[in-house]
């Protein structure tokens, strides 16, 4: 999954700015590669200039800060926020 959380490198896209992002509060799970999975929280949604969806994903209890990650369907379950 690519990931915008540490220093970019040179060719990288920029992040999204402040008016072009979607804040949310949406839980999910995340697969971590291992056949474990981990429950986790999206705040934010981004779409860039190639129609690529970003998401702002943090895994809790990683001790990692929140990042923006391109959304996978594969690897991040949504949750449903209310009711069933």
């Amino acid at each position: 999954m690519e990931s915008q959380c540490g220093p970019r490198g040179a060719g990288e896209t920029a992040g999204p700015a402040g008016r072009d992002v979607r804040w949310v509060y949406q839980p999910v799970e995340v697969d971590l590669g291992d056949g474990t999975w981990a429950l986790g929280r999206i705040s934010g949604w981004w779409q860039d200039a190639a129609g690529r969806q970003w998401c702002r994903l943090r895994v809790g209890r990683s001790g990692q800060p929140a990042c923006w990650q391109r959304f996978d369907p594969a690897r991040v379950l949504l949750l449903p926020v209310s009711g069933l």
